[in-house]
């Protein structure tokens, strides 16, 4: 009897979301199992940052605080694990249009919430290939985690301690007890469901208002360039290795595929052209659907009606940053029965 649960968790999805997942679980010395079928691509193809300020409106993310605190040790832990560089800190430039912009840099520099994260001071250009006539303004404690290799590497990792099934999910063959769970012959005390987009097919949670954005990716290699830092404005340029960077991203709301279009294409490029003046040669796109919602948190919780089926789901385009702590947030409710972060928790939705 005592032997009868063989696990403690059964997670579906090895996004960033789950990975944060397994994490506590590793480190509370927790039993469990990973189900992904490597279909969904939101943080194969993200873009890493993390940047705690908003910078379309000089504002700060929410929370940010907190989820660095979590998040920065956490992907310590795993490079170290991993034995895989992937926390790579590089500054982020805004890039200012007008004076007006400026003002309001300033402006915002000078607020108690935001002046330990911008600097105050304008950076002028001195990068004859980056079209910058008002300068720019750096914000700080921000990097870039290689979201793509954390992802091949975490997947490796779990297969290797044998914790990763590279299968589809089968919600039909779920068999959900009072105290555990069954699912193909294996026992659980409970589950998590982080599958990304992917959740739009869940029949447990798929009334849940995940809505998804697709967004679209180039690689480029620009040996002219030389740039040591991110350049934010209507894209973002990232540094990702010598002479190549990541341009992005596409904001589309109708398109639910991983497909890679022209359309995509054509408006990052257009939008390129209006940052940087040298030579420079796509060598990759990429897709995927970025888990989001309507109101821009996370869906965190339990099913309104089996207390050990759980979701951790929507990060939407601030994985990197808030997968942590809204992991950490599921599991000291799981674990402590500690009171779930009400703008995370799905109550808000479900119970309306």
């Amino acid at each position: 009897m005592k032997n009868q649960i063989e696990l403690d968790y059964i997670i579906v999805g090895c996004g960033l979301g789950g990975i944060n997942f397994c994490e506590k679980l590793i480190e509370t010395n927790k039993s469990f199992i990973v189900y992904d079928n490597n279909s969904q691509k939101s943080s194969v193809v993200a873009g890493g940052l993390y940047n705690p300020v908003i910078l379309k409106r000089f504002t700060s993310v929410w929370k940010n605080k907190e989820q660095l605190d979590l998040a920065l040790p956490i992907y310590k832990n795993i490079e170290e694990r991993l034995n895989t560089k992937l926390n790579h800190k590089i500054p982020v430039y805004r890039k200012f249009t007008s004076i007006e912009e400026q003002n309001n840099w300033y402006a915002a520099s000078d607020k108690p919430n935001l002046s330990p994260l911008l600097s105050s001071g304008i950076h002028e250009n001195t990068n004859e290939c980056v079209d910058a006539t008002f300068g720019m303004g750096e914000v700080l404690n921000t990097g870039r985690i290689n979201t793509e290799l954390l992802v091949k590497n975490y997947r490796k990792f779990l297969k290797e301690t044998q914790r990763l099934i590279s299968n589809d999910f089968d919600y039909d063959s779920l068999e959900i007890k009072e105290n555990y769970l069954c699912y193909k012959g294996r026992k659980a005390k409970r589950i998590v469901f982080a599958e990304g987009f992917g959740l739009k097919q869940n029949p447990f949670f798929k009334e849940l208002p995940l809505t998804g954005v697709k967004g679209e990716l180039l690689t480029i290699h620009a040996p002219d360039l030389k740039l040591d830092f991110v350049l934010k404005s209507s894209v973002f340029i990232i540094p990702i290795a010598k002479d190549l960077y990541r341009i992005g991203s596409t904001y589309d709301w109708k398109d639910k595929t991983n497909t890679i279009t022209e359309k995509a294409k054509e408006e990052l490029l257009n939008k390129l052209k209006t940052l940087i003046k040298c030579d420079y040669e796509v060598i990759d796109q990429a897709a995927g659907i970025r888990p989001t919602t309507k109101d821009r948190r996370p869906l965190v919780g339990e099913h309104k009606n089996y207390k050990n089926v759980y979701v951790l789901n929507g990060l939407g385009t601030r994985g990197v940053m808030i997968g942590p702590y809204v992991a950490n947030e599921l599991y000291n409710y799981i674990e402590h029965n500690k009171t779930l972060n009400a703008e995370v928790d799905i109550k808000r939705f479900t119970t309306k």
